[in-house]
């Protein structure tokens, strides 16, 4: 797979992102890590991803980004561009996703460890008939490269998984997995609503964790009107990693003193 678009949410919350205001920037992917802001990060890896020929940026202010150095043309090799923020994650990717069409690689701004050679690996396993695929990391891996970290955990039959930040919108089929994200979204505080959506017993097979994660991905694209969705496990557990609290950023920060500049971005200083 050659010349896909890569799209990047890097938008902030209506009302300011708390761990924005608590590293001093407007948005969290204006954060440094490193000397170098987590949005920059992520573009370098996406630069040295052969799959990726351009990357879209979904953020709400695009004049944030013109004097980044990571983002300036002599340095970014491939062409870029920005898109407005809708009112939610899944609104931004549906409304990327019909400008774009498919296939649409989707990542966000605060996955600050992002490394091309994930993307190579994820693109890799995806399966060439699935709509939609979502990359996954097991527990043991995550806590094996960050012991201390505390992470959501998607707790099912075969292994305990963290997400990845890391999509592959293949197919126009997968217009129904971002419109069902979206009703899940609007759902996410009334839960016994959504536990109807989804399906009292698959709930309940979930909750006693009784469930494959194959099995909660076929009923899931069932419910995304007929998509194929499919889990991509990965193997470094860095991969689920991202900066949403300030534990994480104090992590992240530990993790790149430690690996050095050459983790997954450039060395330059965007002198913030």
């Amino acid at each position: 797979m050659t010349g896909l678009t890569a799209l990047v949410l890097a938008g902030t919350r209506a009302g300011g992102d708390p761990l924005a205001n608590y590293a001093g920037v407007s948005h969290k992917a204006l954060i440094e890590i490193g000397g170098t802001t987590m949005i920059e990060r992520v573009v370098a890896a996406l630069m040295a991803a052969p799959a990726v020929g351009r990357i879209v940026i979904a953020i709400d202010r695009p004049e944030l980004l013109n004097d980044l150095p990571g983002l300036q043309p002599d340095v970014c090799g491939k062409p870029w561009t920005t898109m407005s923020t809708q009112e939610g994650p899944s609104a931004t990717v549906a409304a990327a996703l019909a400008q774009e069409g498919t296939p649409l690689f989707v990542t966000t701004a605060d996955h600050a460890l992002l490394q091309a050679a994930w993307i190579d690996e994820f693109l890799a396993a995806c399966p060439p008939e699935a709509d939609v695929a979502a990359a996954l990391a097991p527990r043991q891996a995550v806590e094996a490269a960050a012991p201390a970290t505390r992470r959501t955990w998607l707790r099912f039959s075969d292994d305990d998984f963290s997400g990845c930040n890391l999509f592959l919108l293949a197919r126009p089929k997968a217009a129904g997995v971002i419109v069902f994200w979206g009703e899940m979204e609007r759902l996410r505080k009334e839960p016994l609503r959504m536990m109807q959506r989804l399906g009292w017993w698959f709930a309940l097979r979930y909750r006693l964790g009784w469930l494959r994660s194959a099995a909660a991905a076929e009923r899931l694209g069932a419910l995304s009107g007929g998509a194929r969705l499919a889990l991509v496990s990965m193997r470094d557990g860095r991969a689920a990693i991202d900066v949403d609290k300030a534990a994480d950023l104090d992590l992240v920060r530990r993790l790149v003193a430690a690996e050095g500049p050459g983790l997954n971005g450039p060395s330059t200083s965007s002198g913030r």
